[in-house]
């Protein structure tokens, strides 16, 4: 499919968990999302939809099956090539932000650089990454003066330094309140509305509703797959909290 960011058939994925334990988490999913979409990837625990994320992101591989990724073969690439593909087409959003706490929030966001580049050119880039998600006021404060819903803008600024096709959120609102959610969920969706595609997974009905589409997991395979023909939209819902408080 020419107009698929991702395409699965048949991945399957197992794991060893101590001697005799086999853990079959995912068994022949079969999943393709096209450019521009907004997912919400959802299902219970064990359901497999942590491991569909990382084979996703390419920080696992799928023992059987095929995954094209911006139409690269997956299973067919080295290490380093695996590095590469997930540095140009994916930015990733976890739940808990991976900020490292000495650095403040420029610094955190040029981290992906840190090794390459011009010095003043990384830092520019880092500063207008920090200013799309509304805190160039706070780009020189620490992890540990911003709130949590600040910390997660930190981490999706971080996520479009390279200015990936796809952004992959594992959990993202999971630590917030409900104002930072909705604050982060708008984020998403401005950068859907951008063209980005956006591959969310959460376990919360209501933030799913804010995607286009909800792909329900059970058992390692896709057991549901429907549209959202009205997705939720949080700068409306924020502006509703906003003037309440």
């Amino acid at each position: 499919m020419t107009d698929s960011v991702i395409h699965l058939r048949g991945v399957t994925k197992t794991y060893r968990m101590g001697k005799d334990n086999i853990v079959h988490a995912l068994r022949g999913a079969d999943l393709d999302v096209r450019a521009g979409e907004f997912v919400a990837l959802m299902g219970p625990s064990g359901s497999g939809k942590s491991t569909m994320m990382n084979v996703l992101g390419c920080l696992d591989v799928p023992d059987t099956g095929t995954y094209i990724l911006a139409n690269e073969d997956v299973a067919s690439l080295t290490d380093d090539e695996l590095a590469a593909i997930r540095n140009k087409h994916i930015g990733f959003v976890f739940q808990t932000f991976n900020l490292l706490p000495r650095l403040n929030a420029l610094e955190n966001v040029e981290l992906p650089l840190i090794y390459g580049g011009d010095r003043h050119e990384r830092r520019e880039r880092a500063q207008r990454a920090l200013e799309s998600v509304g805190l160039g006021e706070r780009i020189h404060h620490r992890p540990s003066e911003l709130s949590g819903g600040q910390q997660q803008r930190v981490a999706i600024a971080r996520a479009l330094l390279n200015d990936p096709a796809m952004i992959l959120a594992d959990e993202p609102t999971g630590n917030l309140d409900s104002r930072s959610t909705a604050e982060i969920l708008s984020i998403f969706q401005r950068l859907n509305d951008e063209g980005k595609t956006v591959v969310m997974v959460t376990h919360e009905q209501d933030v799913a509703q804010h995607a286009k589409r909800i792909v329900r997991m059970r058992d390692g395979v896709v057991a549901g797959d429907e549209i959202v023909e009205q997705p939720l939209r949080a700068e409306e819902h924020l502006a509703t909290m906003v003037a309440a408080s």
